[in-house]
């Protein structure tokens, strides 16, 4: 794994400081939050501000951590600035496709970094699909495709049947993003590893498949 980049200690950092913001001043957290009530209004820059916002301090760390884990993976081979390429899309997408999902309903609220996160994990997994990853309580390694692809699976089904509180909508679109952002930026991953690029892309299908067919 690459050493613990610069980059990656403001992005937590932002996260960290404008959670808490929003934590200790509820007008700045309703102000900045995703709602598609508002968005409709004109306030589309919530589909970005609402992803350096989380509901608590668990949920904060649990991004967090991830990115950690993750962000030195897509640094070690695209570099800083192109990390930050497919933070801001991952997080983007994810707001896009959570608003599309959910644009009749003018209540809905979301917050957290989950999108970006999840194209980060995805961008990573896509590029070292050969890693193995550890999970508490799971005595075994986990191939970290078998994972990705299990994990977009899982949210196909928790868009499909609103399964808690959670934003899969996000997560699924945050993880197209950087999927589609790292083969643009890397795509000798097309020749290399061509059976991967399509079993990850999977999910993806699955996705637009139901929706055009209306089952989801």
């Amino acid at each position: 794994m690459a050493s613990f980049s610069f980059i990656t200690i403001i992005i937590i950092a932002a996260n960290v400081i404008i959670t808490y913001k929003g934590l200790g001043d509820l007008n700045f957290f309703d102000r900045y939050k995703f709602h598609i009530g508002s968005i409709k209004g004109g306030d589309k820059f919530r589909m970005f501000s609402s992803g350096f916002l989380h509901v608590n301090t668990l949920h904060l760390f649990f991004n967090m951590f991830t990115l950690y884990f993750f962000a030195p993976v897509v640094i070690a081979y695209l570099g800083d600035f192109r990390f930050i390429i497919i933070y801001i899309v991952s997080l983007i997408l994810g707001s896009l496709l959570s608003y599309y999902f959910h644009k009749d309903e003018y209540n809905y609220t979301a917050v957290g970094a989950s999108g970006a996160i999840t194209g980060v994990l995805y961008s990573a997994i896509l590029l070292r699909p050969d890693m193995s990853l550890y999970f508490f309580l799971i005595p075994i390694p986990i191939p970290a495709y078998v994972f990705g692809i299990g994990y977009l699976l899982y949210s196909i089904y928790g868009i499909k049947k609103s399964i808690g509180n959670i934003g899969h909508d996000a997560h699924f679109g945050g993880a197209v993003g950087g999927y589609v952002a790292t083969l643009l930026m890397f795509p000798i991953l097309l020749q290399t590893n061509l059976l991967m690029v399509l079993l990850l892309a999977l999910p993806i299908g699955i996705l637009f498949f139901m929706h055009k067919t209306g089952k989801l």
